[in-house]
């Protein structure tokens, strides 16, 4: 017998859930109401503008490979295999940006 793995599935214990319960469940849900856990999330998010000063760089920024281009226009590196054309000041075009 096939079986409709897109079919909802209901199961005993939704069936037996009171209105109560259901009403009680979707206040819990709403977005608007901010629980202990996600006042206190907002205190330790730092905001854009911060003070990155005493902060130091963990990525080791490798310069431009052989065999690798940067685009002209968004500026992505790409493999050589993805240069599209060059344009008229002499900038490589990758193929996601070419006409």
């Amino acid at each position: 017998m096939a079986t409709d793995y897109d079919a909802p599935r209901h199961t005993e214990d939704d069936n037996e859930a009171s209105l109560e319960e259901l009403k009680s469940r979707r206040e819990e849900r709403r977005p608007g109401a901010a629980g202990p856990d996600e006042t206190e999330e907002g205190e330790t998010v730092e905001l854009p503008g911060a003070d990155l000063s005493g902060e130091e760089l963990i990525i080791k920024v490798l310069p431009e490979q052989p065999g690798e281009f940067v685009c002209a226009t968004c500026f992505m590196i790409h493999h050589r295999s993805r240069l599209a054309h060059t344009d008229d000041q002499g900038g490589l075009i990758c193929r996601d940006c070419a006409p």
